[in-house]
């Protein structure tokens, strides 16, 4: 029998607009301004903190000219790892799976070292440049959307099993990177692992023409899809009982969820659980489900963290360079949580 259509979940609109009551548009607004407030802290702290010239003289803005690349790059992660994480989980109906489980980061690293091994030092220089920025981004999108637009437009479509193979290549990747770590010289390696690791230090500014638009144009469509990702997050029979094509919408999410990935990877390296720690966070501190309203937070959250981080770690405890360790350490302890409280968040 078919199921009635009241029966469906559908979220209704009240006199409050997105909000099912005053206190739930209250607590929104709250937290949403505490976030505000502390990204427009941390991104002044690392603008002027511990600048050594008198605020106000032309010798202050230059420095605070040079480290305001750092917070650009820090404000583009943190939109392409927000948005993607939420967008993907949203399609995959499951909290508890990242973007990375498609094997961007284990390309990053095999690109990477194999660079490396088969050119040594001279090898990863020549990885650097607008042109061969813009060409892996090319391919972790072309090579993301072969394999993941065939295994879900295929006659045995299936989500589930796309997300299997994902880890098989991810992990299959990492493998040959490991394999080919072992034989490199310490010099080699020394470079190397500076670039396997995730760090706002690792991007350059000549890739920002590239990145800026790929991450402002993929999160503005994302963004305006917002109603749409409502919708499949009811699940494909319900998206498709309520008229929309469910089979398109995730091949269009998922493009532009691999363009956000790829350009975050690309940039700066690899940052596994950044996302899902900032997801986890977001529908948290949003309390509401309707991407309007998580992503926002998301996005906030996201620099939040980043920028906090890069600030206590640089100007207290002088370790810059470990803030990414950090960062995916907490996120996996999160991670762990999650699962073992078996999807209740």
């Amino acid at each position: 029998m078919l199921r009635r259509a009241s029966a469906v979940p559908v979220p209704t609109r009240t006199s409050s607009g997105l909000f099912p009551d005053a206190r739930a548009r209250r607590r929104y607004a709250i937290a949403l301004l505490i976030l505000i407030v502390l990204s427009a802290g941390f991104g002044l702290g690392l603008l002027a903190w511990d600048n050594p010239m008198p605020f106000g003289t032309e010798g202050f803005w230059r420095i605070a000219q040079l480290r305001l690349t750092n917070v650009l790059v820090m404000i583009l992660v943190a939109v392409c790892q927000a948005v993607a994480t939420v967008s993907f989980q949203t399609i995959a109906t499951n909290r508890i799976v990242t973007p990375s489980i498609l094997g961007f980061e284990s390309l990053y690293r095999a690109v990477q070292t194999s660079s490396v091994y088969l050119f040594g030092v001279a090898g990863l220089i020549a990885m650097q440049g607008l042109l061969q920025f813009g060409i892996q981004i090319a391919i972790m999108v072309a090579l993301a959307m072969l394999l993941y637009g065939w295994l879900l437009t295929g006659r045995y479509a299936n989500l589930q099993i796309m997300l299997l193979i994902g880890i098989v290549i991810g992990g299959g990747l990492g493998a040959i990177a490991t394999f080919m770590q072992r034989l490199l010289t310490p010099s080699e390696f020394d470079v190397l692992a500076a670039r396997l690791f995730g760090n706002i230090s690792n991007a350059d500014p000549s890739y920002l023409p590239v990145a800026v638009p790929l991450c402002v144009s993929a999160s503005a469509l994302l963004w305006m899809r917002a109603r749409r990702l409502n919708v499949m997050a009811l699940g494909a029979d319900t998206a498709n009982a309520l008229g929309l094509n469910h089979r398109r919408e995730l091949m269009i999410t998922l493009f532009l969820v691999a363009v956000l990935m790829a350009t975050s990877t690309a940039l700066v390296g690899p940052m596994t659980f950044l996302g899902f720690l900032v997801a986890t966070l977001a529908y948290q501190f949003a309390g509401s489900d309707d991407h309007r309203l998580v992503f926002p937070v998301a996005v906030l959250t996201a620099f939040t963290i980043l920028s906090g981080a890069y600030f206590v770690m640089r100007n207290f405890f002088y370790a810059q360079g470990v803030v990414s360790i950090i960062i995916e350490l907490i996120g996996g302890v999160v991670f762990l949580i999650v699962i073992l409280r078996k999807g209740r968040l």
